[in-house]
């Protein structure tokens, strides 16, 4: 009976200990995070567009049939879910002193309209952080979309052509001044928006230059807010063959931006401004021309493009409505000479975009994870006569389209 006793006393106390060890914690995490979402849209005018009618773009110019009839006074609607997302967050052991992680994300947009619904690649990188610099390397945001200053509309064009859009594989690096100013630089490499193609070939201008797009920003940080400016070179070379000669012209276009966003408990406010030369890529109005250079084969000149966007919004945790309004216009180029091809967005050799404005008001209905929201929009647009130097003036019409969107997003 006694050496019973002592062997149910050793258990006991053998459990006893098993129970205040603690399993060692696994070095690395991963958790998965996404959303669906479907949403339904009306219009009430054809306008340029990209996924059947998804993300619309702004409307299209009169176009007249034999009884004088506008064709594109025509409206449409429909109900996608894709946009749908999915993505994968890692974190793991330090590296040479930094917190490492990672992150994989992507859609059924799908890269054309040919491939939609299909899984479209958004992010892929690794980033490494000390205390006062960062180190981020893969496929992110262009330097141009800021993720905490851009539109809060329940259109899924988040502010497109307002607003730049899109993501590039990159490196950046991220230097604290001090506690509240931080300075950033990128170079970066197009791929999905790379500039338009003068041979046909996909982001060619991209490659064929030698010399990556480099970004350089100031940001200023506090509780309340956020703001900053920003300067991009763009390098491209477009062709390196051009009527059976070697062509070693490049286009190197430059932009300047800057944005702000105030924060409170009770609201917010986004303003965001962005001017510069062929931001085609950044799904924006314009892009570049080439022209008859002499003894060389062609040289080339970038479009100008302006754009401004205000965003206000209510911080209310069930109910938020939120208003916003954008202007883009084009300005052509800075050479009177014929032009002897156009490679742009919203221009061609004889009509084009002049300018663009947009305004929309929505609610935000929330709870949990749930999120349904209501939004009407207007968006107007002057059609034009191209002139000499790619301005649009002339004969011009006014158009404009009233879109009605439901979004529903059940997030995890």
């Amino acid at each position: 009976m006694k050496k019973v006793l002592i062997v149910a006393g050793l258990l006991i106390s053998a459990l006893s200990f098993s129970q205040e060890v603690k399993p060692q914690e696994k070095p690395y995490k991963v958790d998965l995070y996404g959303f669906a979402r479907v949403d339904y849209i009306w219009d009430t005018r054809q306008s340029a567009q990209v996924r059947e009618y998804h993300l619309n773009l702004w409307p299209l110019d009169e176009k007249l049939d034999a009884n004088n009839e506008d064709i594109n006074a025509t409206g449409a609607s429909n109900f996608l879910s894709i946009v749908s997302r999915f993505g994968v967050k890692a974190t793991g052991p330090d590296v040479w002193g930094a917190k490492v992680s990672g992150v994989l994300e992507g859609d059924f947009f799908g890269n054309t309209q040919q491939s939609i619904a299909l899984f479209r690649l958004r992010h892929a990188y690794a980033k490494l952080d000390w205390e006062k610099s960062s180190l981020t390397f893969g496929q992110t945001w262009y330097p141009t979309f800021i993720p905490e200053v851009f539109p809060g509309v329940a259109n899924f064009s988040t502010g497109i052509p307002f607003n730049p859009f899109g993501w590039a594989t990159q490196f950046r690096i991220d230097q604290k001044l001090n506690d509240e100013f931080r300075f950033s630089f990128i170079a970066y490499k197009d791929r999905e928006f790379g500039a338009f193609p003068a041979d046909g070939n996909n982001n060619s201008p991209v490659y064929n230059s030698v010399l990556p797009a480099m970004h350089g920003k100031i940001e200023f940080r506090n509780k309340s807010i956020l703001a900053g400016l920003g300067a991009e070179l763009y390098p491209n070379k477009p062709l390196i063959e051009s009527n059976g000669l070697k062509s070693n012209e490049t286009l190197n276009s430059t932009s300047l931006l800057a944005y702000l966003k105030y924060n409170n408990d009770k609201f917010h406010i986004k303003v965001y401004g962005i001017t510069g030369e062929n931001l085609h890529h950044l799904v924006m109005l314009g892009g570049y021309a080439s022209y008859a250079n002499g003894s060389n084969p062609v040289t080339y000149k970038g479009i100008k493009t302006n754009s401004f966007w205000l965003d206000i919004a209510s911080n209310n945790k069930k109910t938020a409505p939120g208003f916003f309004f954008g202007y883009t216009n084009q300005e052509g180029t800075s050479s009177n000479a014929t032009a002897l091809n156009i490679y742009a967005r919203g221009i061609n050799a004889l009509r084009g975009v002049k300018d663009v404005w947009r305004a929309s008001a929505r609610i935000d209905f929330k709870q949990n994870k749930f999120r349904l929201t209501p939004e009407i929009e207007y968006t107007a647009a002057t059609h034009g006569a191209t002139k000499s130097d790619l301005s649009i003036s002339g004969t011009e019409n006014k158009v404009g389209n009233f879109r009605a969107t439901v979004s529903a997003v059940y997030s995890f």
